[in-house]
């Protein structure tokens, strides 16, 4: 059974977890995930994350979950056998070699055993690993085992594959050739959810993002669409002395209260201008202005808000206070 191209892959309605009485880890989430798509799910310490991932692998049992994953209920066996997971804290038998552990979980996934060994040696070139499928597990480096976790989660040919930080213990160079890993799986139709703390990972690689905070989802999209109201122009002037700038630039562009006659908000800090909109034709008569005015353009350049930046912003925001667990805490071992 495949999953209609127009219905989400994961589409949760309402998923809570309570550890006791009074702690809630998980208030009511509410996500959904496209198909063909990187997601990634972010949040600080303690909002959830893992919980949330371990709900939907069934690791953990939720006080309440509604939804569907692959287009049916959340926690539905058979459907697991559609799903690649990759555990934060994965575990691979020390006495095996990368081969034959990446065999074994393709074993209890129910692929056959041609395959699977066509596919052990296709992942581990995918993931720099061809040179030592022999090796012991016990001889990886950390790194390696994460690159080994990835091709483990792919064994089956999954149409959902769930990353819970795929990119923990790489290198730069590592993270890029996960970066291009995962793209290459977009490009091949399949939708990657990741939980990440790496926001610069997650700014490059992911479609859309969910932020998590205290257990609730507080802002869901496309990273451009969160980012938006933050976008502007800045112009860059030669420097000069900084009382003649001001006077030019306020000749230059007719100010009241900090906005321009068009709307636009303008602020002058230092020998930069800028302009509150990412509209570039509404730069040009400023721009013009400008320059009547025998003012040294260096640089113009249309600006956005990162979404580390955004993600700080929204954190630094929420005025809720109450006690959640640590990702995992509360978790069966």
């Amino acid at each position: 059974m495949t999953t209609p191209a127009d219905s989400p892959v994961i589409d949760l309605k309402h998923v809570a977890k309570t550890y006791g009485r009074k702690v809630h880890a998980l208030r009511g989430i509410r996500m959904q995930v496209h198909p063909g798509e990187v997601f990634g799910l972010l949040g600080p310490n303690g909002a959830g994350k893992s919980t949330l991932v371990k709900i939907m692998m069934t690791v953990v049992r939720a006080s309440r979950a509604l939804g569907t994953m692959l287009g049916r209920p959340v926690g539905h066996k058979p459907t697991l056998a559609r799903i690649g997971y990759l555990p934060e804290h994965r575990r691979f038998p020390a006495y095996l070699t990368g081969r034959q552990a990446l065999e074994h979980y393709a074993a209890l996934a129910n692929v056959d055993r041609r395959t699977r060994r066509r596919r052990a040696a296709e992942l581990l070139e995918l993931v720099g690993l061809d040179r030592w499928g022999k090796s012991k597990v016990s001889a990886y480096s950390k790194g390696m085992l994460q690159r080994l976790g990835l091709a483990q989660a792919m064994m089956n040919d999954p149409e959902l594959i769930v990353l819970d930080e795929p990119t923990d213990a790489l290198d730069p160079v590592g993270r890029r050739e996960v970066r291009d890993v995962l793209q290459g799986l977009r490009d091949r139709g399949k939708t990657v959810f990741l939980n990440s703390h790496l926001l610069s990972e997650v700014e490059r690689v992911c479609d859309r993002v969910a932020i998590l905070v205290l257990g609730k989802v507080v802002h869901q999209g496309m990273v451009d669409d969160l980012t938006a109201r933050s976008r502007h122009y800045e112009i860059e002037l030669g420097s000069g002395p900084a009382g003649r700038l001001q006077e030019a630039v306020r000749s230059a562009i007719p100010v009241e209260k900090g906005t321009l006659a068009s709307g636009e908000g303008v602020e002058l800090a230092g020998n930069v201008v800028r302009i509150g909109t990412d509209d570039p034709a509404r730069v040009q008569p400023i721009i013009d202005a400008l320059r009547s005015r025998q003012l040294v353009i260096e640089s113009v350049r249309p600006v956005r808000q990162s979404l580390e930046d955004f993600f700080i912003e929204t954190v630094s925001g929420s005025d809720d206070r109450s006690p959640v667990p640590r990702d995992g805490e509360g978790d069966p071992p």
